[in-house]
């Protein structure tokens, strides 16, 4: 399982358009995704002011779209990135992050 943080507007658009895809995916060319202990740290980093998060548990073997471990050089942890499309049947859980 793998994990990916984002908002409630992000998700609900996500479903009206049967895939799930961020600006990082156009930019940078992936979606970023977290294992389970890396998911405090990414809200710690990135979204400490970020009101209606939710937390989307990923099927690895259910991502359509390729799916690679990758180093990061500034925290030295490898985190898994997203390829492409998350596809929806791929997420199999959503958390509200209070």
């Amino acid at each position: 399982m793998i994990y990916h943080v984002t908002t409630a507007t992000e998700w609900n658009n996500a479903q009206s358009k049967g895939f799930y895809e961020v600006a990082s995916l156009h930019v940078e060319g992936f979606i970023h995704m977290s294992k389970k202990e890396q998911v405090a740290g990414v809200l710690e980093r990135y979204y400490k002011d970020v009101p209606e998060l939710i937390l989307l548990h990923v099927d690895e073997t259910k991502i359509k779209a390729e799916l690679k471990y990758e180093r990061s050089p500034s925290l030295h942890e490898e985190f898994p990135h997203v390829f492409g499309p998350l596809n929806l049947d791929a997420v199999v859980n959503t958390e509200k992050i209070v």
